[in-house]
């Protein structure tokens, strides 16, 4: 006998959320308390952030977490501040120290080196992070004793400059990074390269592709928003459109007709002369809302994911 599918718990939220995450929470924490505080029925995230990073989390709701995987591909754009002198098992201030030194580089050896870190760079991501290795995470091994090797691999660094030189032990820096890339090992393979090793002592991330800090809202202003209507009407206020992460997707609007089909999961032919013959990725549109994501394959245009926002 079948098993009836059962009522879906929470409400039918649509929209992205910029989150300015505190210290000392895990992303999942985080979404899940947000999740809890909109009773949404389903939530999803734009980029992991370690507990002991601050900053830019984006929270897709509903529909949006068809577009989590834009979000997840755009730069990201990090302070950072790396302390000299030491390097720590986790290449943050959470790890044991596993080496020292005495020596510190001087503004000028540090900026020198930069360009070395800047572009397309080979990078080994740090021991303790989520990579799979035979099927377990690296830092589920690591913390279990196993020695982790993971290989290098390229990662593109868009921007990275020294913001600030306080002192002889510290640095602060700004970075634009590619998919993929950690700042950890940023801090890390700057300090072994300049012959004083390092670790970050400090995180935020400053902005993901289109969501940026300017946007975001602490878990405390939304816990106040959650008290001011019993229909949540005020958190609702500060979601940001489902549409938010495709900023960089060529859209192409439909007639009611077409978008109709589309929403069936049918294709459409497109006509006329300035109607694409070919695009990876559209953004489909009718009257200016969203109806799916899809592809033009020889002027044929085919839906990929859908989104159900009802009339």
């Amino acid at each position: 006998m079948a098993r009836r599918r059962g009522k879906k718990r929470g409400r039918p939220v649509h929209g992205w959320l910029v989150l300015d995450k505190p210290l000392d929470m895990t992303s999942t924490e985080a979404v899940n308390f947000v999740k809890r505080l909109f009773n949404a029925q389903k939530v999803g995230h734009g980029g992991t952030l370690d507990p002991l990073a601050t900053g830019v989390l984006p929270i897709a709701f509903g529909e949006a977490t068809k577009t989590v995987q834009f979000a997840m591909d755009s730069p990201k754009t990090y302070r950072f501040t790396v302390r000299w002198g030491e390097e720590r098992s986790t290449d943050d201030a959470e790890g044991e120290v596993v080496e020292s030194s005495d020596t510190r580089p001087t503004r000028e050896q540090i900026e020198e080196l930069l360009p070395e870190y800047t572009g397309a760079i080979m990078q080994v991501p740090p021991t303790f992070s989520a990579i799979k290795v035979k099927g377990e995470r690296a830092y589920d091994l690591a913390r279990d004793g196993e020695a982790v090797e993971l290989a290098p691999r390229e990662v593109m660094i868009y921007e990275l400059r020294l913001v600030d030189a306080p002192d002889a032990d510290t640095a602060v820096f700004e970075a634009v990074t590619g998919k993929g890339a950690y700042v950890r090992a940023l801090a890390r393979d700057l300090g072994r390269d300049l012959g004083c090793l390092g670790y970050v002592a400090q995180l935020r991330r400053t902005a993901v592709g289109p969501f940026a800090s300017d946007k975001a809202i602490t878990l405390e202003k939304l816990e106040e928003l959650r008290h001011k209507d019993a229909d949540r009407t005020a958190l609702d206020a500060v979601l940001l459109p489902i549409t938010t992460a495709l900023d960089d997707i060529p859209a192409l609007a439909v007639d009611q007709q077409q978008a109709a089909r589309i929403a069936s999961g049918q294709a459409v032919l497109l006509r006329g002369a300035e109607a694409p013959v070919a695009e990876d990725t559209v953004l489909i549109t009718w009257k200016g809302r969203p109806v799916a994501l899809g592809t033009v394959e020889a002027g044929m245009l085919k839906p990929k994911r859908v989104f159900n926002l009802g009339s």
